[in-house]
Formats: C-alpha cells, structure tokens, sequence
C-alpha cells in the first residue's frame, strides 16, 4: 500500500473519537473472536495471505492457544496500539522497508469497517491478526533484514540477540509502547543512522526533475575547455552538494574555477581518479540516474541489518567495493573509528572476496606465503614448467607436509599435481604477503596482510588480489591490534618485521572482523556521501533476492503456487 494512502488512515484514525482503553493494560476477552483468531494465528486457511513457518510460530506465541485479541476492545474497535502501529508501517519507507510488505493493503480494507462497528467476527479477526502478523513480519525485517544473508552465499552469522519478537510486542502491546518497540529494535549502528538521514534527501533529488545529467561530449572535457551543456552541470553540483556555492557563468561556457573544483570533489565521492577531468568513467557517474543513488542506499540499510549487535569490543571493518578498511575500539554513537586504511580487494569475476564475519585471532610476522592450491595449478606450475629457474627467483620452494625442502624434479612436479607436496614462498620484503600477516580462520584461507607492490594502491579502483585483503600500512594495523599486549611496541614490531623468524603472536582477546559490501556509504572521517562500482554484481543479485520476497510476500492468493501455501 502507498504511503500516501497509509497517511490518510492516519488521518482518519486521529479524527475518530479513540476508546478509553488505550492499550496499555489487558484487553477484555471477546469469545467471538477467539475461535477464529487462534485458526488464522495456527495458519489455517489463507485469509491472510503469505505467512512464513516463522512468522506463523511468532503468531502462535503472541495469541496462544485461547487467541485473544490484541489490538481491538470489546466493542470490536482498534484500540490506540493500532494508531501507532500504523505510524510505525507508516514509516517503513524511512528504512528502505515497503509498508506493502506489512498487510497493509488487507488492513486498509478492514479497518473503516472495524471503526464503523459493522465487521462480522470472521474480519475483526483477520484485522486483528493481520495487525500482529505486520509488525512481527516488519520488526524482523528492520532488526535482521528481509533476507537472511547466507541463502545469497554471505558468509556472515545469525545475529547473536535472538530476541523473542512475539514477547517484545506483547510487552509493547501491554504497555501501550509499540512506537518505542521498533525504535529500539532498529541497528545501533552510527552508519546506519547516518545512511537513514541521507535517504530522503536523496528521494527528493530524485524526485526533482529539473537534475537531469549534462550531456555527454564527444571528447574528454579538461579545465579552461568549453562545454556547451556547462548549466546543467552547475544545478548537478549544486544539489548534491559538491559545489558549494554556486559558480559564476561562464560567458562563453567554459569548464573552469570553482566548477572544476566541485567536479574534483564528485570524483571523490564516487572512486574516480582526482584529476577535475570531466572523462568517460565521470561522465558515466554524472549520468547515474539519482533513483538508482536511492536504491543503493536502500541496499545497504539492508546489508547493515545483517550485521551482528556490537556491544563495546574491537572490530576491523572493510567495505570491498569502497577498497577501504577501519577499526574501532568500540561501536560508538558517533561513529568514528580509530583509524582507516586503503585495502587491496579481490579480483572481480576470479577471485573475489568474500563477504564474511570472522575472529582474528593472531598476528605473524615474517610470514611463510603457502600458495594456495588454485594458484599453484593454475599460475605456478605452468610457470615453472616454463623457466627452472622461477622457484629460485621468485625465493619459493617446494616442501613436504614435515615443511622440509624437494628438491625440483619430475617426481616433485608429480607430487605437486596430485596434492602430496605444495610450494610456499620464503619470509621476506619481497614476499606476497608482505611482512605482517593478520589471521581469522575462515573456510575460504582469507586473511589481512601486508604488500611489496605497493604502487598499486595510487590507483583509484583496487581489486588485485587472490581474494585476501592487502593493507596500505601493516605496521600501523597490527600496532592496534597488539594493543592489550603492552611489550608489543612499534619499535618491536618494526623489528620483528627486520629480524629472520617467524613469529606468531596470539592475541589475548579475539578482535571481530567484518568484511562487508556496500556501494553507498557514509564515510566516518568526514560524513561525506560515497557511492562505488558494483564491482563483484552484488547489488543486483540482492535486488533480485529482495524483489522475491516481495513479489511473495505481496502476490494474490489466487496466484500462489503449492510451495507458497507451506
């Protein structure tokens, strides 16, 4: 149902005169309606539409075996809990959430009759029903997210706060708090406000149909160039807020001063190369329609609802797409991290990084780089069957499982092939893992770690790597990480990355680490509004994913099929 139409509702309850019941203290019984409550909460029949096998338990709990009524007095008339549960659906927009999604359409239908006094007990039920079955669908929503992350392949766990969300809105029911319930249940996290307060600013550009993109030119368009669709690159800038205010026209519409200045800093905030060169890649973002900047800040509201509740513990987090690490000491209201980091991301299309929860647990220093297998069929042993000499080069060897030295022979290429030897590379400045090694068992053998190439961090789109994250300053990482053991000092850590050994450091405590993926982003050092590349598609397979639940969730029960009725 529209917005607007769940805004009149509003209306219209607000005008009638509310019983004295408030909701806020046990509702009297109505032996009418039991009967048919308790059917509908136990899924019989389909008078409501969708509901899940979760969604029906919850109903299950909340009405229990007698199905008393929740939301309407004994006159058959929507107590003020329903006032506020309409304000709550109301605004599910506001989170990137569909108020359709709630039953909103069958409650519409419903409720002027409920208010009139002229419903049969078979629809008060449904009303009634319908309600509870809404915002117990919508709580989980907003507190979890309306997919569960790992049915897309996200590696990410089941969020630690189990709460029982048919006794929460009981609670709020009881006490007349349903408002504060789904305050309260909405994720703490400073992103996830920040992203929230973006999103209407970014519908009403969408919605403003004077920010139409310039036309694209045949050539790249440089400073001091003219550029013939010059003022509508002006109102462009301005509206989104890199041009700050508003540049002078150019008598002969030439791209210069502040306007270069402006486009310089929407390079920024969309991945580009910082040059003020209006090229192919910037003209393409200037051209973006600004409907699609809403979707992914809606996309990644949702991924931030998979995230687990963070209490006051460490976490790295990286953002893939943005090729951008932090760490935070704790989840603070405000949001800013201890410090930030450039990362090096896997490769799009090959090797990809996968997006996970884990625990880091150690710290290595001079570590041993063990190729892995798909790198050793696919790049190593090619090379080696095309230069002897490129073990020796490049200071790799082939060992055992004792980690004792093959020599290189027909039988050791043999081994290789079949899994019995492997090919690791030497501790070094020249090994592939750098100096530092930061390790959280995870299936797919990811890790952080340190680079010798570190020229490839000048560019503006990074995604280089295997699938592990390559980190601009190693030392920097792991003198934070190491902070709770006090005798790891810089001094001693920039040594142990210059001495011979290898050396494993446990930490005492482990430190999560989340590597996630969002294109839109509120950056913490400075608020700024960041879009990126969906460099690895995620976006659109997780529209697809969302526009699934929707369409079942929300489809005529005329058309379900026989897997939609279970």
């Amino acid at each position: 149902m529209s917005r607007r139409l769940v805004g009149a509702l509003l209306s219209l309850l607000a005008a009638l005169s509310w019983p004295a019941h408030s909701g806020a203290q046990a509702l009297p019984r109505r032996p009418d309606l039991d009967g048919f409550i308790a059917a509908l909460a136990a899924g019989r029949g389909d008078a409501l539409g969708y509901v899940s096998a979760i969604e029906r338990a919850e109903l299950n709990e909340l009405y229990g075996p007698a199905g008393a009524a929740k939301w309407l007095d004994t006159d058959g008339r929507p107590t003020r809990n329903v006032r506020d549960a309409l304000a709550v659906l109301n605004g599910a927009s506001d989170d990137g959430l569909d108020p359709a999604d709630y039953f909103q359409s069958l409650v519409a239908g419903l409720l002027p009759g409920a208010e009139a006094g002229t419903l049969a007990p078979q629809d008060l039920a449904r009303l009634d029903v319908a309600l509870s079955a809404g915002m117990l669908r919508y709580l989980r929503d907003l507190h979890m997210g309306w997919i569960d992350p790992r049915s897309i392949g996200f590696l990410l766990p089941t969020p630690h706060d189990q709460d029982d969300l048919a006794l929460l809105l009981g609670g709020a029911l009881a006490d007349g708090q349903v408002g504060k319930l789904a305050v309260d249940l909405r994720p703490p996290l400073a992103q996830y406000r920040l992203l929230r307060a973006w999103l209407p600013r970014y519908r009403a550009l969408a919605a403003n149909p004077a920010l139409v993109p310039p036309r694209a030119a045949a050539r790249a368009i440089r400073p001091g160039d003219a550029y013939d669709d010059i003022d509508a690159l002006r109102r462009l800038l301005i509206a989104l807020g890199d041009l700050s205010t508003p540049a002078a026209p150019s008598p002969d519409s030439r791209y210069q001063g502040a306007l270069v200045e402006g486009i310089e800093r929407f390079q920024v905030r969309h991945g580009l190369a910082v040059d003020g060169v209006i090229g192919r890649r910037t003209m393409a973002e200037l051209g973006v329609p600004l409907a699609w900047r809403v979707r992914q800040i809606e996309l990644a509201l949702e991924r931030l609802r998979w995230l687990p509740h963070l209490g006051a513990e460490r976490f790295i987090a990286l953002n893939i797409p943005m090729f951008r690490l932090w760490a935070w000491n704790a989840a603070p209201p405000a949001g800013v991290p201890a410090f930030g980091m450039d990362a090096i991301v896997g490769r799009a299309l090959s090797t990809e990084t996968p997006v996970m929860a884990a625990e880091l647990q150690d710290v290595v220093f001079r570590p041993y780089w063990n190729v892995p297998r798909s790198i050793l069929l696919k790049e190593v042993l090619p090379a080696i069957q095309r230069d002897p000499e490129y073990l020796r080069r490049e200071d790799m060897e082939i060992v055992g499982g004792d980690d004792r030295p093959v020599a290189l022979t027909p039988a050791a290429i043999a081994g290789l092939r079949a899994g019995r030897l492997r090919v690791r590379q030497r501790p070094g400045p020249n090994n592939a893992l750098g100096l530092i090694k930061f390790v959280f068992p995870n299936r797919d053998d990811i890790y952080i770690h340190g680079t010798p190439a570190r020229a490839l961090f000048s560019r503006s789109r990074r995604d280089f790597s295997h699938g592990c994250v390559r980190v601009v300053d190693p030392v920097a990482l792991a003198e934070w990480v190491l902070r709770d053991l006090p005798e790891w000092t810089r001094a001693r850590i920039v040594a142990a990355t210059m001495g011979q050994e290898t050396t494993w450091v446990a930490l005492p405590r482990p430190i999560q680490v989340f590597l996630f993926y969002t294109t839109a982003a509120v950056m913490p050092e400075d608020d700024t509004m960041r879009f990126a590349d969906d460099i690895y598609r995620h976006d659109s397979r997780l529209e697809q994913a969302l526009e699934r639940v929707h369409q079942r969730r929300t489809r005529p029960v005329s058309t379900w099929t026989k897997s939609d009725a279970g």
